[in-house]
């Protein structure tokens, strides 16, 4: 084991239920000798990837943080995101997320939520399986065909009584996404939340992210929801590049829109409030 790969493992040590740690049990949570991680955290503490509290407890440090930030697929697909993310966010006052996918799992990188909203199991930087959300089949059905046979070879874990955990009739799931460009996960990850998602595509045409609106269950159908999460799927697609094309697929219809500073803003604007029955 190289000393990037043992120092990658320390840092990866930390989660959301252990985000502080004094360093015996960093050295048990990495699986390293209690020298070698002392060896690592002097140094890392000495460049302000971690930090040291006043109790003598371990935190990944600042610096750590802004070096992350600047991950493209992170931070500048965030930047471009984030007003139609808003818009949506402001007419609903519901859950709003943008994901995009690593390996088999999805990777949230943006989350606008409302104090109202219903509770929903992700946060920004959380990992996520793929077959179960919403954000996860719209990324998982635009993935390779090699990714996707092992996403379903691996147990799908049942969160709820209405998980579908099956591979044949997940497949027949993900073939639906692809053909209408619409994810919906009713009830599958927690009882009372219902999640619709739309593919996010990049300048030649491949999907590099998706958004979702997860909402309570009963609030509103996922019929109403489909027409939000699709204009702002397609704002933040035009915005990172894609051509105009790219939203006759799957079910968009790239129609024609006024002139205006910002026109898919205001279609996903309009969209949304038309959802919700509440003023921007």
């Amino acid at each position: 084991m190289t000393l990037t790969s043992r120092t990658f493992g320390l840092l990866s040590a930390f989660t959301r239920e252990n985000p502080s740690m004094r360093l015996g049990q960093l050295a048990d949570a990495a699986g390293l000798p209690l020298t070698t991680t002392h060896r690592i955290v002097a140094d890392l503490l000495a460049c302000g990837a971690l930090e040291r509290d006043a109790s003598g407890s371990l935190h990944v440090g600042l610096r750590l943080w802004e070096i992350g930030s600047l991950a493209p697929r992170g931070h500048t697909l965030r930047e471009v995101a984030l007003p139609f993310l808003e818009d949506l966010y402001v007419a609903t006052r519901e859950n709003v997320q943008l994901a995009v996918r690593e390996g088999l799992e999805s990777v949230f990188v943006e989350r606008l939520t409302g104090r109202e909203a219903v509770t929903v199991m992700t946060r920004v930087g959380a990992r996520f399986p793929l077959p179960s959300t919403g954000v996860g089949r719209a990324l998982l059905a635009h993935a390779p065909a090699d990714v996707q046979e092992q996403a379903l070879a691996q147990p799908v874990r049942r969160w709820t009584e209405r998980t579908e955990t099956d591979p044949a009739r997940l497949r027949a799931v993900l073939a639906e996404v692809h053909r209408t460009g619409v994810a919906i996960s009713d009830r599958e990850v927690t009882d009372d939340a219902v999640s619709v998602a739309a593919p996010v595509r990049g300048p030649g045409r491949e999907v590099v992210a998706a958004v979702s609106l997860v909402v309570r269950s009963g609030t509103a159908s996922t019929a109403a929801l489909v027409p939000a999460v699709r204009a702002a799927a397609l704002g933040v697609s035009r915005s990172l590049g894609a051509p105009p094309s790219a939203g006759r697929k799957n079910g968009w219809r790239a129609t024609a829109v006024p002139d205006h500073p910002h026109p898919t803003r205001a279609r996903t604007r309009r969209a949304a409030e038309s959802t919700s029955g509440e003023p921007p």
